[in-house]
This record gives structure tokens, C-alpha cells and sequence, in this order.
């Protein structure tokens, strides 16, 4: 046995039983570093016979080998190690995930337009900051209304003003369309009210329009009734009452059968069986002047009512400020 094959040994079991890659490390100094006895004796090549020069060589390469092939199994056995460390047991249960939800107010809008887009109508977004011109003027709303006060109005200039309805929606589409029209308007709406359990300065309202010739009040009646029926279920029933609004002449309100009761009265519907939803009414035909619409040709209804009146009335929520208070304990109820 030579010094080479005696070193090239004992640096193999050494390589081979390294716990790790730092102990494989330091036998990789201690047996292949600048100071290691084979390195020192390779200095010496030149006055060494050819065959123990090459013999020395021989076992460099070697040895470096057996530190790869060590150093990629520890590689590879530490990376199990931390795979098995961090390993998932899918039969475990899971933790559940806190899912968020669209706000109560949101899925009855979505609701309603869901219904109102299976008739073929249009969803119609406006401006929150309109004229006056639009929101009073072409409605024909008279200048001394108690609506245009500065107390019941936000008013941004003398002229410009967050809308009291969503009806400037109506002029605005009038103004740019066509007839026929079948559109609805939702949005949100302002107005000069101290909070309290129902009313609010800034609510969400959604009106309709429909501007088509032959329009008769039986199809405003229809229109509404299938609505309601979509809404709160098919055994509604609807009537309207003569009332006035300016901008529609003549003008109605119109009531649904309690869906709480089913019409045979309790609180809700204050033991009428009735329950009031909103107005609407034929389109004045000064309005369709206004907008350049004409009245002997085109006819029209329209109607609005008020999103939170309809969530506060199917779920019995006692206080319209509840939407507004952004309270868990309701609102993870819907």
C-alpha cells in the first residue's frame, strides 16, 4: 500500500460518514485545502518519480468527486428534511376563511336591475352634481316649490346642486336618446333631512322610464305589478292611488299587498294590508318639450321609489341609519 492509497482511504470514510454539510466542509479543507498533507506533497511533484505524481493527482481527483457526491446527497436530504418539517396533513380541518359579502343596499340595486334588465330595459348611470335646470326646471318645477329652498336643497353655487332625485337622470337621457326609451336610473340622491330612523341626507333611489308611443297608464300598472311580484313574490297584488308630483300629470302612488302578512294586516303594514311603495305617473308633456321630445307622438310613464324603503320592509330593519353604521352585527345577517 502507497502513502496515496492509504490517505485516499481514510479521506473516503471520513467523506462518506459527514453529518452535514459544515462537517463536510471542514474534511474538505482538512483533506483538499492549501494546507492539507496532499496538497503540501503535490508542491514536491517535481522531485517525486512519475508514477507517484500521477498517483497523487489521481487521488485529488478522486477525492474531489467524493465531496460532490456528498455534498448533493446532504443537499438533497436536507431539503427533505424541510419539506417533511413544513408538510401540510390535508385530513386535518381547515381553518375557515372570513368571506366578505356585498352590502345589503348593493344586492337589492342589483336585485332591481336584474329584474328590470329581463324586461329590456337599459341601467342608466347619471351625474351626482347636476344644474338646476335638470334636476328643477325641466321638470317642471315651479320656482317658488319648497323643494328649490336652500333648506331642503344642497346647493353648490346658485345654479349647481347635488340632486334631490334621480329624475335628472331622465332629462339627460331624453336629452341624448331617441325614443323609444325603456330605462331605469338608480343612484344616490341628497337632500337637506336630520338623521333619524327614516330619513337620511343621502339615500339610494331607482326610477324608471318609458318613452314609447301607444304607452298607456295600464302599461305603467302592468309594469309595476310584475316588478313587485318579481320582488317580494307572485302572489302580489298592486293599486294606485290619484296624487300629484309636477313632472307627471296625472300622477298616482302606488301600493303592494303586505308581503308580510300576506295582506291580512299587522304592524308592518299598519293592519291595512297594504304597504306604500312609491309614485309615478304619466309623463307631463311639458317635460317631453322640454327635452325636444313630442308629445303627440311619444308617450311615457315613469315611477321611483327608495332602495333602503325596500330592504327596510323585507327584512323588518327598524332604523334606515343601520345601512349607514357599517355595524358587523347587522350587516352579517344578509
Amino acid at each position: 500500500m502507497s502513502w496515496a492509497s492509504d490517505y485516499l482511504d481514510e479521506a473516503r470514510a471520513a467523506i462518506v460518514g459527514a453529518g452535514s454539510l459544515q462537517d463536510l466542509e471542514q474534511l474538505r479543507v482538512g483533506y483538499l485545502g492549501r494546507k492539507s498533507p496532499l496538497t503540501l506533497r503535490l508542491r514536491e511533484a517535481a522531485q517525486l518519480e512519475i508514477e507517484e505524481r500521477a498517483e497523487l493527482n489521481r487521488t485529488k481527483i478522486h477525492l474531489e468527486d467524493l465531496v460532490k457526491t456528498a455534498r448533493r446527497e446532504l443537499e438533497r436530504v436536507a431539503i427533505e428534511r424541510v419539506y417533511a418539517d413544513s408538510a401540510v396533513d390535508v385530513t386535518l380541518p381547515g381553518d375557515p376563511v372570513p368571506r366578505g359579502r356585498l352590502h345589503l343596499l348593493t344586492q337589492i340595486r342589483r336585485e332591481i336591475e336584474d329584474i328590470f334588465l329581463g324586461m329590456g330595459y337599459e341601467v342608466f348611470e347619471g351625474d351626482e352634481v347636476v344644474d338646476a335646470w335638470s334636476n328643477f326646471d325641466a321638470l317642471t318645477t315651479d320656482a317658488g316649490h319648497p323643494s328649490r329652498s336652500q333648506n331642503d336643497t344642497f346647493y353648490l353655487s346658485e345654479d349647481v346642486l347635488l340632486r334631490t332625485h334621480t329624475s335628472p337622470d331622465q332629462i339627460r337621457l331624453m336629452e341624448a336618446r331617441t325614443p323609444p326609451i325603456y330605462a331605469i336610473m338608480p343612484g344616490r340622491v341628497y337632500r337637506r333631512d336630520t338623521p333619524d330612523a327614516t330619513h337620511s341626507p343621502t339615500f339610494l333611489q331607482v326610477e324608471a322610464l318609458v318613452v314609447d308611443r301607444g304607452i298607456t297608464l295600464a302599461d305603467l300598472k302592468g309594469t309595476v305589478l310584475h316588478f313587485f311580484r318579481q320582488l317580494f313574490g307572485p302572489a302580489r297584488e298592486v293599486r294606485m292611488r290619484t296624487s300629484f308630483f309636477p313632472f307627471t300629470e296625472p300622477s298616482v302612488e302606488f301600493d303592494v299587498t303586505c308581503f308580510i302578512c300576506d295582506a291580512q294586516g299587522c304592524p308592518v303594514c299598519k293592519h291595512s294590508g297594504w304597504i306604500e311603495m312609491g309614485g309615478a305617473g304619466w309623463v307631463d308633456p311639458d317635460v317631453f318639450r322640454n327635452v325636444g321630445v313630442d308629445p303627440d307622438e311619444w308617450s311615457g310613464f315613469a315611477f321611483g321609489l327608495g332602495i333602503e324603503r325596500i330592504a327596510m320592509l323585507r327584512h323588518g330593519l327598524p332604523d334606515l341609519r343601520l345601512f349607514w353604521e357599517n355595524d358587523l352585527r347587522v350587516l352579517e345577517q344578509f
